[in-house]
């Protein structure tokens, strides 16, 4: 007879390891995920991404919205009916309380090698510290955040240029199957305890974190890996700086000095370092070839720009 899981997630890295499991010998007999939100100018009520993939796909799983678990009867009730035998968690957005961590092992994917990275952004933290390599833990859930046993880990290597959405796609993968591993040897596993003294945290990515200057182009562009997919990079002036690579680290030049105008890209130092432009972005406006954006501002080699 299959095991009963019910599944906890709710964005696309989620929902390619919600898909692994539908695919497996494990009968999903649930899905919690995150309430719909308003998005958009408009304020259209969109489902989260699982959702929206079940919806899609006709699957006849029960999902449930709850606005929070911690004190609500009624989510713990409807858990309780489901019998599962293991709750798998990938990022869920809340913290599972203490009842209903007792109803079944509690398993999540969190995208990182614990104990380093506990947190909301473990990948695009990855990115900002030019890790050589990243990952991902399967862990025994408990009260605090992402503090459980480890049950699995699986490696990913950073490529110099990879930047966040290639990250996800690639842990996603790893996660999906690194849960279906975990799943199959349950029962063999020893948990090891995380090492607190390697322990360290991310926090949840705000819009105002894109704000670059042109002081580090390395800082500047691992800024830009990390965040090119939400919220990018721009400057002060809300110029979105878009398709950046890092030409060099070593020269030293004045803040935004354009230094170089190719056939479709531009060269732009900052005090240490330098960076190939290919794409900018004025505020309201849409993105266009840098070379198009300086014609248009009249900018020329040696101006500055912010």
């Amino acid at each position: 007879m299959s095991k009963r899981i019910l599944f906890m997630g709710t964005p696309d890295y989620a929902t390619t390891i919600f898909k692994e499991l539908l695919d497996s010998n494990y009968e999903i007999v649930g899905l919690f995920t995150q309430p719909d939100k308003p998005v958009g100018r408009k304020q259209v009520l969109t489902p989260p991404h699982i959702k929206q993939f079940c919806l899609e796909q006709n699957l006849n799983i029960p999902i449930f919205q709850p606005l929070k678990l911690r004190g609500n009867e009624e989510a713990k009730k409807q858990i309780e009916d489901l019998k599962p035998d293991f709750i798998i968690v990938a990022a869920y957005g809340q913290i599972l309380p203490k009842e209903i961590l007792d109803i079944a092992p509690c398993i999540n994917l969190h995208a990182s090698l614990l104990p380093k990275y506990r947190g909301a952004s473990p990948i695009q933290e990855s990115l900002l510290n030019d890790d050589f390599y990243t990952g991902v833990t399967s862990m025994l859930m408990e009260e605090g955040l992402d503090s459980g046993d480890i049950l699995g880990l699986q490696y990913l290597k950073i490529t110099p240029t990879m930047e966040v959405s290639e990250a996800f796609e690639k842990l996603s993968s790893i996660a999906a199957k690194l849960t279906i591993t975990t799943l199959d040897n349950f029962e063999n596993i020893k948990p090891i305890k995380q090492n607190e003294a390697e322990v360290s945290f991310c926090k949840k990515i705000k819009k105002e974190d894109g704000l670059v200057n042109f002081l580090d182009a390395k800082k500047l562009y691992l800024k830009y890996k990390a965040y090119s997919f939400w919220p990018g990079v721009f400057l002060e002036s809300e110029l979105k700086i878009k398709d950046i690579e890092l030409n060099e680290e070593k020269s030293v030049n004045n803040q935004g000095q354009i230094l170089e105008i190719n056939s479709d890209f531009i060269i732009v130092g900052c005090e240490k370092g330098s960076l190939k432009i290919r794409t900018l972005q004025a505020p309201s406006k849409k993105a266009m070839n840098a070379i198009d954006y300086i014609r248009g501002q009249r900018l020329e080699i040696d101006s500055i720009l912010i």
